[in-house]
């Protein structure tokens, strides 16, 4: 049996944070679906569940994601890639985490209410947060690629990038009344979350590479 090696454990607890933070704003985000099942998924954002009954628990979640963006790329900037790519990528996941605060501080109007200020600062947030997310993805995949401590994960690295963009892709084109947007967005929402806790996966694995040849 392997020797536990807490100084290891205590290297690794920014991506394994992260990843716990990803996984709870998941967790709510799927009993938000069952315990408000009048936000039909077609023609309701998750960004809905914020607003009424239980509104708090989407609240958390939305802090959660914005805290792990943040766990994450702390993370990278101390052990990810070092290339300015790299750092870009990491300060816009810094951007994402300021924007989701904003976007849980704020909640959205339904489609149905009229329109208010708290509601269109929650417009402007989504918008930072897609593109500063969706940058991110492209500076850290392109970034990965040349980062030797990555190579057993590139195949993976551009597949679920340009799963995200795909699903980026469908969100923009379905934005408009009659559009199933409800179901874009999740899907767009699930490959987000898919690629976050893979990412603080890659980390916390090239840290433990970076702590096992001595290159700490």
């Amino acid at each position: 049996m392997p020797e536990h090696d807490p100084q290891r454990d205590r290297s690794t607890i920014l991506p394994t944070a992260a990843a716990g933070f990803f996984l709870y704003f998941a967790a709510a985000l799927l009993l938000m679906h069952v315990i408000r099942p009048d936000y039909t998924m077609v023609d309701h954002m998750i960004s809905d569940y914020a607003v009424g009954r239980f509104g708090w628990i989407m609240t958390t979640a939305f802090v959660s994601l914005a805290i792990g963006c943040l766990t994450l790329a702390i993370g990278l900037f101390r052990a990810g890639p070092t290339s300015w790519l790299g750092r870009i990528g990491a300060a816009l996941l810094v951007v994402a985490f300021a924007g989701l605060i904003v976007t849980a501080l704020f909640p959205t109007d339904l489609e149905t209410a009229p329109s208010t200020p708290t509601g269109d600062i929650h417009t402007i947030s989504f918008l930072v947060n897609i593109v500063s997310i969706l940058l991110s993805t492209i500076c850290l995949s392109l970034s990965y690629a040349a980062e030797p401590r990555w190579p057993p994960h590139r195949v993976a690295v551009f597949v679920s990038a340009g799963l995200l963009i795909a699903a980026f892709i469908g969100q923009y084109l379905t934005l408009h009344r009659g559009a199933p947007y409800g179901i874009t967005n999740r899907l767009f929402v699930a490959t987000l979350i898919t690629w976050l806790i893979l990412n603080s996966l890659w980390l916390k694995s090239a840290m433990i590479q970076r702590r096992e040849f001595g290159t700490a």
